[in-house]
């Protein structure tokens, strides 16, 4: 290659849009392997992973505050990669900050792909999800991707599945955000269903309020694990034990799921029912917890009867009870 060739390469790169990636299952996880695999072989993106180092599912939006952040380079053929002693909504705000890519700042945050569906109240739990909420919140654009994987049914080769099939929306989106036509307000949930070749589609549709339900069981050993990712069977209802407690003095509890709720009552486009039905849901989410409507008045009125008790019982009672 000339220099001619050479510089038009780089410039090439350069303008390249930048797309990070991150996720919860770890920096190892077949979803996101899978979907670092297809962005490089896209040939259009430059593409940066900062994920976790280790499993760090159902964390939620938690961060590290008082350590500090381990970042190791991972060998990822085609990308510029660090695993993270941190969580997923760190590994995201650790990414988009400059300082860990040499001053890139991506211009789309992917979270995924995850291993089990993130429907419903499951998005409060979600770690995917509060990876790409991390970015939203600091303005960058940003998608959580999750499959729908079901036990006895699902394999590894689903997520690469799902990795392709959702390669035409994050396309698009990246055009919408290189014409500055994206949206600002929120960003987007995307759940491929169990059988992910045979979609029906994309579907917006809104969150409801599916979940899994889950208690707890007194257990004798220490370290009931759910199977890896790293595992053949990937049977995320069964449990691995180890480490038998020895010591009477401690009780330990598990916890199990119950049952799962259904937001069948409330209709067709809701992400739960849509992604069953066989569509890959594409969910917008803000950061905002919106109270219901009619639950306004009410708390009003509820709370204008206490002010006015509190009132007649005279100031020395306010005082000693209120102030």
């Amino acid at each position: 290659m000339d220099s001619t060739a050479a510089a038009a390469a780089t410039a090439a790169a350069a303008a390249a849009p930048v797309l990070l990636v991150t996720n919860d299952d770890g920096i190892d996880a077949p979803g996101l392997r899978f979907l670092v695999d297809q962005l490089v072989a896209a040939g259009r993106y430059r593409v940066l992973v900062c994920a976790p180092d280790t499993d760090k599912s159902g964390v939620s939006h938690s961060i590290s505050w008082r350590t500090a952040l381990r970042c190791k380079r991972v060998d990822i053929t085609g990308a510029t990669a660090f695993g993270v002693s941190g969580t997923p909504a760190d590994c995201a705000s650790l990414g988009i900050s400059g300082k860990l890519f040499d001053g890139l700042v991506p211009d789309l945050v992917l979270s995924g792909i995850n291993i089990g569906n993130n429907c419903g109240y499951h998005v409060i739990y979600s770690g995917t999800v509060a990876g790409a909420r991390e970015a939203f919140l600091y303005g960058i654009p940003a998608i959580a991707m999750s499959y729908d994987w079901v036990a006895g049914r699902s394999s590894v080769s689903d997520l690469k599945v799902s990795a392709e099939v959702c390669m035409p929306l994050i396309n698009a989106i990246v055009t919408e955000i290189k014409n500055g036509t994206y949206p600002q307000g929120s960003f987007l949930n995307v759940d491929v269903p169990t059988d992910a070749a045979h979609h029906k589609g994309y579907k917006i549709t809104k969150q409801g309020t599916y979940m899994a339900r889950i208690s707890w069981e007194q257990t004798v050993y220490k370290k009931p694990a759910v199977e890896s990712y790293q595992t053949a069977n990937m049977d995320v209802d069964g449990e691995k034990d180890s480490e038998l407690v020895t010591s009477e003095d401690d009780l330990l509890f598990k916890r199990v799921i119950v049952g799962r709720s259904s937001d069948g009552v409330e209709g067709e486009e809701m992400d739960h029912n849509s992604l069953v039905d066989g569509y890959i849901t594409v969910t917008p989410l803000g950061a905002l917890s919106r109270t219901e409507p009619d639950a306004i008045p009410y708390f009003k009125a509820c709370v204008s009867r206490l002010v006015d008790n509190f009132s007649s019982l005279g100031p020395s009672f306010s005082r000693s009870r209120v102030g």
